[in-house]
């Protein structure tokens, strides 16, 4: 099967919890990650902080997400690994390949995500115009930037 896009690898794992205090103590103080940003939005109901390991483009984020009200959606923090994050060559080319495969994406279509990158949501399930979804996983596409598509392409 021929595709017009490469997945090149890890940019970022996420996870949540009610509060991400705990995520932070482990993850940061512990484990000695850095943090590296922050990111809030009452529309994506998040509230995280960006944690990364590794160094230049092949360093991967650990998003530390905590809802900003636990009572709406989405719900950042069920389950608590929320998404994963895939590097792409051609986020584009990508995007439009994998809708005439029978991928289903989130609603929101291509955008900028938190770490500034253009960004697209494989969704959690499949559906009946598109059957093809992440098994439950959420799926972030990302577009990577030249340096990254250099050192992993």
């Amino acid at each position: 099967m021929s595709r017009p896009f490469r997945i090149l690898g890890l940019q970022q794992i996420a996870v949540g919890a009610a509060d991400k205090q705990n995520l932070r103590k482990l993850w940061v103080n512990i484990l000695g990650l850095s943090v590296v940003g922050n990111y809030r939005s009452e529309k994506e109901n998040v509230d995280e902080d960006i944690a990364v390991l590794g160094k230049g483009p092949t360093k991967v984020e650990v998003d530390l997400m905590q809802p900003v009200d636990p009572d709406k959606r989405p719900k950042v923090h069920d389950p608590a690994l929320n998404h994963i994050g895939l590097w792409v060559d051609d986020l584009a080319a990508a995007v439009k390949w994998l809708g005439e495969q029978g991928v289903r994406f989130t609603p929101g279509g291509v955008r900028k995500g938190a770490g500034g990158f253009d960004v697209c949501f494989i969704h959690p399930k499949g559906d009946s115009a598109a059957p093809l979804g992440g098994e439950g996983v959420l799926i972030e596409l990302v577009q990577a930037p030249p340096d990254v598509i250099a050192a992993l392409g």
